[in-house]
């Protein structure tokens, strides 16, 4: 899986439209192999990227959950503490 592309499920407040996209976007990136297409592309890149957000955005409302909410900072200082010691170095 794509490293950049965060867990978006469980978290208060719901997850935002701009990191839905943002998701959708690094998604059709990884599995197109463009990081801008051309123009003779970017149709479909843009295409491709609106349904991944839009499919994405339907799962989020479908996904159903008993564990409590996750808190984004928690979780942001927890990511910083595996690249931390993923890299070797003291976390930011």
């Amino acid at each position: 899986m794509c490293r950049s592309i965060k867990t978006l499920f469980n978290f208060d407040p719901p997850a935002a439209e701009e990191e839905i996209r943002a998701a959708a976007l690094q998604f059709v990136r990884k599995i197109s192999g463009f990081t801008a297409p051309s123009k003779a592309n970017a149709p479909a890149f843009d295409a491709a990227v609106d349904e991944v957000a839009e499919a994405a955005r339907r799962l989020l409302e479908l996904l159903e959950t008993r564990a409590p909410p996750r808190d984004r900072e928690v979780e942001a200082q927890k990511a910083r503490a595996a690249g931390a010691a993923r890299f070797g170095r003291a976390p930011a």
